[in-house]
């Protein structure tokens, strides 16, 4: 939305309390919102508002408010008389402050009857905006309606200039009332109202000289308002037999619009010739082209009334289906059409205008509604005189609307369908407020809309319409809005700001109230009415009022303040009272106030002043309050004291003006209480005295460092102050916080360096050594004293002066810390790092001797001294990295570096050198570092910058290193080999000479389970490694040669078998020849070793069956059977025989030697292992060759069958299983694949039923063009198509060489759905199971076609195929002829499915995989008997 400006000022109603001569001035001074000329309208709207008195009249407070239920069931005629004759007896009435009536149309009490109840729970829009509305009984006028006992129906008001009020009654009756709502004239009769029926609609003119009246019979009649004589009866204006429902005076008083039941609309011309009135009517809408039920023309202030817009009388009016803005004048013109949409037929269509200010032009804005949403149109005129209507930002509501009313331009109110107001800034769309209007009783214009009066000849449209229209029982003007009741008229208007905030106080809203005048100060509020002026003085008037509220506040706290109970209680009470009158006191700026009154009056109150003065420290803390009066400034820091809370009053003190305090009592307190920044704070603020805190520090950390004592934490933090306080002073900055005055820095700084290069201390001892302040800071933290120091030099300016202040400090430092053995070597070399960068500036003036560079060299690598290497070393490289390397000699640092083991200053220097090389066993040698020795290779090796000399030389050492590499760790040395060294990997194994370091090496070279990332294609090793490596595994790691074997790819098997052989590993040995072919000899292999295992177990005397040499056996015998099985698929039976055979006969073989009268302590084992060979040999032998096997045995065919019962029988019971579940499964078959093909066959025999004549894309008749050859194609689904249509539309495929059509409807409207599994749906469009063709040829004469079916084919084309696949779908499963169709495919080598549309399906979308498979099964059990 376009912004508009701020007119709230000017867009005033009438505030309540005025005299009765303000109150006739007050009906003048309507909500405008600005002339052309913004000056003059400005100094009229000022001068008026000097006329209003803001003050309150003082009501009288009720004992006891009355309830809302009370008052909503009390009735309006029960307890007052009302008195005809002297209806201004009614305007004196005292009446009480929670009153609902009023006895003036333009004042009222500020009673709410909506807000009757004290608050327990506000609403978030009373909380935010109070009370918006004020809410009145017009008692007058309703005393008349009382009385005389008349049926109100309608009215219509205008005070312009005499502030007038129509009314309309049921019996043709016009009442009109005055100001002070006496009635001035009753106009027509009750015979009148016989004839015409009730009065419909009324409409006084600009100047209230006439009145127009519409009744429900049709009839027009005009009056004179000044005489109330009858001026002009209208009979004949529109279609007789049709109610008025709306008529309305333009701004041309000889110009006025009606509207009737009919929904036409007519423009009415009155004239006066040679003394004779007449009225000419013309037809501007016609209710046959659309009913209107609500028009509107757009009337303008005397203000406006030059506005070019005026010219064009505008109207506008809303259809059941639209709205239009024509225009009356000069010719009739429309302007704008805007159709509603879709909504709700019985809601009540609404129009209302305003003038509304918007980029600083004036122009009028219709707001039009209907249902729940509320648009804005802003019309304007350009240049050329065209009228031009911009749409605003439309509003969106939670309800449905029957009135619309323009309040001022950023205020509207609206009325939902259950009696309910909701007032709404427009610019926002924020709801201000909510009242319920039910009680008001308003009166419903649903019998002119119904046409009762003449029959009820209107549209259902219209009569729907008119269950909820209230267009003539609701009024508007000069920011009022006045509501007709069954029994009395009501009025409501905005309340002034002041109004709005007493209304909460009234409510004991306080801290609402305070927040509502703020919203009031800052400008922020919404539908402010009463403030006038430019924004100070608003504020200005605003500020005292919130003063006097705040006074109000401080004594209620005091007054409600529990008088007993804990102090806890008290606390709350006033931690809840008080931040609220501290917060508004600094909001308004008023400090005076704050620190004189109010705390003058919460002082009575020690536990209310405690809070008030916590209240401050917030404030205080981030410099929003400055300048606080000494006296509270005190108490402000003894009240916090008293409570222990030191740390809040040292943070206080350095945000606070402490000049005005006792300074050196506060210094004490601060001393006592450790609190040094502020003690800090109170010497420089208050005294300009910077050295005193720096000696008191001194001497508190000086003492225990001579000593050598540790510090306490304490004086750790002293310390560390000490520092920073200096760092500050020196860089010009305040401690703890700000600047120091510019004027004062160079004073400072002088002052401080003076300080810290003083001989002696003041009251030294004679023991005190030279220098204290500096040795002091040296022995507390060396490295940060010497950054403050180098952080200070960053800032000298390059003067004499300043040159000599470096020169001292640095020979101070030197002769403290060289001349002295106190300090560590790592506090030495910080010294010397901080002189070395200082020497390396380019503008350096400082000098030190050079000699002091080389005392210190010989001090950090003296080899006698062992303790604190890696700390000397740290510092010496600190020293050399931060320039000190040209103060020495390098050969000779070298030399002493490696002397003292000094391996990173080596590393630094050789670097220097480029001597690369060299590096490597700079690594090597310190242990912390020698396993980083492999990315430095790499990276010199890699990394282009480095010469070639360099980089063979590094090459050369790491091949000189390499089993010192390997030895450190195999896995980084053969990834730098396989990186750097893949052509010389021979020459590095010959440098292994270790085995086992070798055999590390070649394993995590070649092993690719190692984690080593290698690209084993290019690292190109030869067979012959790859061997060695599996001779050197034998010996070291023998039980992981088969899982190697697995990973390992060059290795020649012959070679291998040999290694394997000589090392007697028969498992691998059997898995190369396996892996070689020999299937046999593996064999052999592995039976021997079972039959090893069997021996051992024959020959033992005393075993449990726990025996481990069992499992051995066991494990043996399932590894044999799994070679077994895993060969027996490419061989003949012969050869299959020659594997299993002999593996049954070993497991038989520890049987036949037992006894069978004492059996073998393993013998149930050994049969069930048996009994595990023998099925799973059943799988690759035949039954008849095993049992005849067995019974060829000697020792078996000699009548020992019963041994082999059990084997025989279990074989017998897999026989029977397999036999029957063979038989079921050819009958499921065959009873499925008749039952598919008896559907099949009944689906593509039926016929089929068109379900239109014309095809269904071209909508042409079938037979269009009989001259051409073309097909007319029928689907199952009852769509016909002419073939070349379908052809234009792409629906054909080409399946094994045939043509096939698809639906063209069914297929676009499927090609967002579920994809079928069926490679014919899954093409565009489904291929519909059965379709005609119809040639031109079989056309008869009258055009009827004769439908011949197309032949079936014998065998399933893709339509049988998907026609079955839905069969199968009605099972909501797999039907079992696919799940053996499934298991046919398992059983064969082909992968082409019988049924299916896609002979290419993926292997993995197996039935027996679906979730939704239920189907189980298992062997039957095995019985024993």
């Amino acid at each position: 939305m376009e912004n508009e400006p701020d007119h709230e000022n000017v867009e005033q109603s009438l505030c309540a309390k005025m005299s009765e001569d303000e109150l006739n001035k007050s009906f003048n001074l309507e909500a405008s919102l600005s002339k052309f000329s913004y000056i003059d309208l400005d100094k009229e709207l000022e001068f008026k508002n000097d006329l209003i008195d803001d003050k309150e009249f003082d009501i009288p407070q009720v004992d006891t408010p009355p309830t809302l239920e009370s008052i909503l069931n009390e009735t309006d005629d029960e307890d007052e008389s009302f008195v005809l004759e002297d209806p201004t007896l009614l305007n004196i009435d005292t009446i009480d402050s929670h009153s609902y009536d009023t006895s003036s149309v333009a004042s009222s009490d500020s009673g709410d009857r909506t807000n009757l109840k004290r608050k327990k729970k506000l609403p978030d829009s009373f909380s935010l905006h109070g009370s918006v509305m004020r809410h009145s009984l017009l008692k007058g006028i309703s005393a008349q309606i009382v009385s005389a006992a008349v049926s109100i129906l309608f009215f219509s008001l205008n005070f312009a200039v005499s502030s007038l009020i129509a009314v309309g009654t049921s019996h043709g009756l016009a009442l009109i009332f005055d100001q002070n709502q006496a009635l001035r004239l009753c106009l027509g009769s009750t015979s009148v109202g016989g004839q015409y029926g009730a009065i419909s609609a009324l409409s006084i003119n600009n100047d209230c000289s006439r009145l127009l009246c519409g009744f429900a019979k049709g009839q027009i009649t005009m009056w004179d308002l000044a005489s109330g004589k009858l001026l002009r009866s209208i009979t004949d204006a529109h279609p007789p037999g049709t109610a008025i429902l709306h008529i309305k005076f333009t701004d041309d008083p000889t110009l006025a619009i009606c509207n009737d039941s009919g929904g036409s609309v007519f423009e009415l011309t009155f004239k006066r010739v040679m003394g004779v009135r007449t009225c000419e009517s013309r037809c501007l809408f016609s209710g046959s082209k659309g009913e209107v039920c609500c028009i509107e023309p757009l009337h303008s202030k005397p203000e406006l009334k030059d506005h070019p817009i005026t010219q064009f009388s505008l109207l506008a009016m809303a259809s059941l289906t639209k709205i239009l803005v024509i225009g009356l004048k000069p010719s009739l013109k429309v302007w704008m059409t805007f159709p509603y949409g879709r909504m709700d037929p019985s809601s009540v269509p609404l129009l209302a205008w305003h003038f509304v200010a918007v980029q600083n032009y004036v122009n009028p804005m219709l707001a039009f509604c209907r249902g729940d949403v509320v648009h804005f149109l802003l019309v304007k005129r350009d240049e050329s005189g065209a009228i031009h209507v911009t749409k605003q930002k439309h509003l969106h509501l939670y309800y449905d609307l029957i009135n619309f009313t323009w309040i001022n331009s950023r205020t509207v109110v609206l009325l939902d369908s259950v009696e309910k107001l909701h007032v709404i800034d427009r610019q926002t769309q924020e709801e201000l407020e909510t009242v319920e209007i039910s009680e008001v009783q308003l009166v419903y214009n649903s019998s002119h809309f119904k046409s009762l009066a003449t029959g009820g000849n209107v549209s259902q449209a219209l009569a729907l319409v008119g269950e909820k229209a209230c267009y003539q029982s609701i009024s508007s003007y000069g920011g009022q809005i006045f509501y007709l009741g069954t029994k009395s008229v009501y009025v409501m208007m905005l309340r002034s700001w002041r109004e709005r905030v007493d209304h909460l106080l009234k409510q004991d809203c306080l801290t609402e109230a305070l927040a509502l005048a703020w919203s009031f100060h800052e400008g922020k509020a919404k539908a402010v009415v009463g403030l006038s002026g430019d924004a100070s003085k608003r504020k200005a008037i605003v500020a005292d009022r919130m003063v006097e509220i705040l006074f109000h506040y401080a004594d209620r706290a005091l007054k409600k303040c529990p008088d007993q109970g804990k102090i806890q209680v008290m606390e709350q009470h006033f931690q809840d009272m008080v931040p609220v009158i501290v917060d508004y006191c600094l909001l308004l700026q008023r400090k005076d106030l704050l620190f004189s009154q109010m705390y003058d009056k919460l002082s009575e109150n020690s536990v209310a002043k405690g809070v008030f003065l916590e209240c401050l420290e917030p404030y205080i803390l981030s410099d929003k309050l400055v300048g606080i009066t000494p006296q509270v400034m005190k108490d402000l820091i003894v009240h916090f004291q008293d409570k222990k809370l030191m740390e809040n009053v040292e943070a206080l003190i350095v945000h606070m003006d402490i000049t005005s305090l006792d300074i050196q009592q506060v210094v004490l307190m601060c001393w006592e209480n450790r609190l040094y920044d502020a003690m800090i704070y109170v010497y420089n603020r208050g005294m300009n005295e910077f050295i005193s805190p720096m000696e008191k520090l001194f001497r508190v950390i000086a003492p225990p460092l001579n000593a050598g004592r540790t510090l306490t934490d304490e004086q750790v933090v002293m310390g560390n102050k000490l520092l920073v306080y200096i760092s500050c002073c020196l860089a010009g900055r305040a401690y703890p916080l700000g600047d120091i005055p510019e004027d004062l820095v160079p004073l400072v700084k002088n002052q401080v360096f003076e300080f810290l290069i003083r001989l002696h201390s003041a009251e030294a001892s004679p023991e005190e050594e030279i220098y204290p302040y500096i040795r002091t800071l040296l022995h507390f933290d060396t490295r940060e004293f010497l950054n403050v120091l180098a952080l200070t030099f960053e800032d000298f300016k390059n003067d004499k002066q300043a040159v000599e202040y470096q020169q001292r400090i640095v020979d101070i430092l030197l002769k403290v810390m060289v001349e002295n053995s106190d300090f560590t070597p790592s506090q030495v070399g910080c010294l010397f790092t901080f002189l070395a960068r200082q020497l390396a500036k380019p503008d350096n003036t400082l000098f030190v001797n050079r000699t002091l560079f080389d005392q210190v060299l010989e001090f950090l690598c003296s080899p006698d001294d062992d303790s604190r290497h890696s700390e000397r070393q740290q510092v010496l490289l600190e020293l050399l990295q931060a320039g000190g390397i040209v103060q020495f000699e390098e050969s000779r640092l070298i030399r002493m570096a490696e002397k003292a083991e000094f391996y990173q200053i080596c590393e630094f220097m050789y670097e220097r050198e480029h001597q690369y090389d060299k590096i490597i066993d700079c690594y090597l040698r310190d242990p912390l570092r020698e396993e980083e020795v492999f990315n430095y290779i790499h990276n010199i090796l890699s990394i282009p910058g480095h010469s070639a000399e360099e980089k063979q030389s590094v090459w050369q050492k790491a091949m000189d290193h390499i089993e010192e590499l390997v030895s450190l760790k195999p896995c980084k040395a053969a990834e730098l080999v396989a990186t750097h060294f893949s052509g010389h990997i021979e020459t590095v194994i010959k440098k292994l000479q270790n085995q086992v370091l070798l055999f590390k090496f070649l394993r995590s070279l070649l092993d690719p389970r190692e984690g080593i990332h290698i690209n084993q294609e290019l690292l190109q090793i030869s067979p012959s490694i790859t061997e060695q490596f599996i001779e050197l595994l034998c010996q070291f790691n023998p039980t992981q040669v088969i899982e190697t074997l697995q990973v390992l790819e060059c290795y020649r098997l012959e070679e291998t078998i040999q290694i394997t052989q000589k090392y007697q590993l028969h498992e691998v040995t059997a898995y190369l020849l396996e892996k070689k072919g020999d299937i046999h000899g593996a064999f052999l292999i592995m039976l021997e070793r079972l039959q090893s295992k069997l021996r051992e177990i024959t020959h033992q005397g005393e075993n449990t069956k726990e025996d481990p040499s069992l499992k051995d056996v066991e494990d043996t015998m399932v590894e044999t059977i799994a070679l077994c099985q895993r060969n027996s698929h490419n061989l003949n039976q012969q050869q299959r025989e020659a594997l299993w055979f002999p593996l049954l006969e070993a497991m038989m073989a520890p049987q036949k030697l037992s006894s069978s009268a004492i059996p073998h302590l393993h013998s149930e084992a050994l049969k069930s292992l048996t009994m595990q060979v023998l099925n799973s040999m059943a799988a690759f032998i035949a039954l008849p060759s095993i049992l005849q096997r067995i019974l060829q045995d000697p020792v078996y065919g000699k009548g020992k069958l019963g041994e082999i019962q059990g084997l025989i029988l279990g074989m017998l019971d897999t026989f029977n299983y397999e036999q029957t579940l063979l038989e079921t499964t050819t009958s499921l078959l065959n009873q499925d694949l008749h039952w598919s093909l008896c559907n099949l066959r009944a689906s593509v025999t039926r016929g089929l039923n068109p379900k239109q004549d014309y095809c269904s894309i071209c909508l042409q008749q079938y037979k269009r063009r009989q001259e051409m050859a073309d097909e007319i194609i029928v689907f199952s689904c009852g769509h016909l198509y002419h073939s070349f249509c379908l052809q234009n539309k792409e629906c054909t495929m080409e399946i094994e060489g045939q043509t096939r059509w698809t639906c063209y409807k069914c297929s676009s409207s499927n090609k967002v759905g579920k994809l079928s599994e069926n490679s014919s749906e899954i093409k565009k469009g489904r291929v519909t199971p059965s379709q005609v063709k119809i040639s031109p040829s079989y056309h008869q004469s009258k055009g009827d076609p004769t439908a011949k079916k197309g032949t079936s084919e014998p065998i399933l084309d893709p339509q049988q195929i998907q026609a079955f696949d839905q069969l199968c779908r009605l099972y909501r499963g797999s039907s079992r002829l696919a799940l053996l169709t499934e298991l046919s495919q398992n059983r064969s080598s082909e992968s082409y499915r019988p049924f299916s549309g896609s002979q290419s399906a993926p292997a993995f979308n197996s039935i027996f995989q679906n979730e939704n498979f239920q189907l189980q099964l298992i062997p039957p059990p095995v019985t024993e008997d």
